[in-house]
């Protein structure tokens, strides 16, 4: 049986990484996201409860965009692979380039009607 992908696989070329506002030291890799927080997948375990100060790096046709914003950690748990830690976040009050960020994403990950022709 013959089976044709009949829905375009999108893929990233990279991994949207979240930086420590503070130290600029790398924390972990987005798993997703929505308008209230985020998962994060990191190599360390993050501390439940604890609030923390983070940066989006951005990269653009015009340089590096930074999206700043301080997240509550909310729970971690050991991720299917061994060594991994998935956490997640509440947003605290999330800034507006973080829901422009949100919109595009759920546009560009989106299905979209092609016009119809004539």
């Amino acid at each position: 049986m013959r089976s044709q992908r009949r829905i375009e696989r999108h893929h990233l070329p990279y991994y949207l990484k979240v930086f420590n506002r503070i130290t600029d030291k790398p924390m972990g890799s987005i798993g997703n996201v929505s308008l209230d927080g985020l998962m994060l997948i990191s190599q360390l375990p993050m501390l439940v409860g604890a609030r923390f100060d983070m940066r989006l790096k951005i990269p653009g046709q015009h340089g590096m965009h930074f999206i700043d914003f301080s997240a509550n950690c909310q729970w971690c748990r050991e991720d299917v692979t061994p060594g991994i830690y998935d956490s997640g976040f509440a947003l605290v009050a999330p800034p507006a380039d973080y829901v422009e960020m949100i919109d595009a994403l759920r546009y560009y990950f989106s299905f979209h009607s092609l016009a119809a022709s004539a």
